[in-house]
């Protein structure tokens, strides 16, 4: 066996494997140099502070690749500023080595824009405020979804939810004030429904019942009756009801006829108005069903006539009426008022 391993044909193949295998491995190495340029190392220049668009040509121009990452918009620095750079400057490194540049973007990130619409504008400003949008003008609008959002605007234009602006974004915001009362009700009386609606629209009104007279939905039938009629006050936001047909007023007089009967009513103005007198409050006064009597004047009493001669008198007093003639007082009677004044009285003292 050990005699084996000592021929010499085995030791040949040995060498030979040996030989073969180290220069493998020679061969390799050299590749590796070759195609790594082993030994030949090129220090990083410096590019930052510099534009990108600068520091892009001189990593070109030195034989070292790019990349670049955009970091966190900081107003401080420039659009488009390197503010770090990785290996550092003054690093050694291979020829085709990337360098990564952090940059400073254009503007803040996008954001989308919450869905805030028809929302009370308290929670809104406050789910705006998260996604860091910032409110500038609140503009009120009249309408009938008082204190909620109807519009976002950036830069003048209106927004939809999920459109992306900058973050810090300054945008305003258009808020409904409530309705606004006693606005004239348009004539859209004669006008195709289509034009009828967007006329109703614009003027703060909303669209009611549509009747079309053939049963159809055509909004190229003519509008002949609207209730309420053109002229009345209402609030904004009150509808609109729509009688539509494609026939004429003239062949639609007798359902223009019914439809009067039914909502516009007649005010008769030939019945005198009613007067409505106040009643004085007895409640605390007593109540006296028998009538007062008759008020007389007081007669007027003369002073009594004393006779010249008087006579002792016995501490008694009397007095007497002469009877009077009757032809005298007929005569009287006939000349005297309704009212006679009561005789004057004499006193005899005897």
């Amino acid at each position: 066996m050990l005699k084996s391993l000592f021929n010499w044909k085995v030791l040949v193949n040995l060498l030979v494997a040996i030989v073969v295998f180290v220069g493998l491995v020679w061969l390799t190495f050299r590749w590796l140099e070759y195609h790594t340029n082993h030994g030949q190392e090129i220090p990083v220049p410096n590019v930052v502070n510099k534009s990108v668009h600068d520091a892009v040509k001189i990593l070109e121009d030195t034989g070292l690749d790019y990349e670049v990452d955009s970091a966190t918009y900081n107003p401080k620095y420039r659009p488009f500023q390197v503010l770090k750079m990785f290996p550092a400057p003054g690093s050694r490194v291979k020829d085709g080595r990337a360098i990564t540049l952090k940059v400073n973007p254009r503007s803040w990130a996008p954001v989308a824009v919450p869905d805030v619409i028809n929302k009370y504008s308290g929670l809104a400003f406050q789910r705006l405020d998260q996604v860091g949008l910032k409110v500038g003008d609140t503009i009120f609008e009249p309408s009938i979804q008082k204190d909620a959002v109807l519009r976002i605007l950036f830069k003048g234009n209106s927004l939809k939810p999920g459109t992306k602006i900058p973050r810090f974004s300054v945008i305003d915001v258009v808020v409904g004030s409530g309705p606004m009362r006693n606005i004239t009700i348009p004539n859209v009386v004669g006008l195709t429904v289509k034009e009828a609606k967007a006329y109703i629209a614009r003027n703060l009104f909303e669209v009611g019942i549509v009747d079309h007279e053939d049963g159809g939905n055509d909004d190229s039938d003519i509008v002949y009756y609207q209730d309420p009629a053109a002229g009345d006050a209402r609030d904004q936001g009150m509808q609109i009801d729509l009688w539509a047909s494609k026939k004429t007023p003239a062949e639609l007089r007798s359902k223009i006829d019914q439809l009067n009967s039914m909502y516009r009513m007649r005010v008769d103005t030939t019945l005198p108005p009613i007067r409505y007198e106040e009643v004085p409050n007895f409640e605390d006064a007593p109540v006296n069903d028998t009538p007062p009597p008759p008020v007389t004047p007081k007669p007027v009493t003369p002073k009594p006539t004393v006779s010249a001669n008087p006579k002792p008198v016995n501490n008694t007093k009397t007095s007497e009426t002469k009877p009077k003639s009757t032809t005298g007082d007929a005569v009287k009677s006939s000349t005297a008022p309704a009212t006679e004044k009561p005789k004057a009285k004499k006193a005899i003292i005897s």
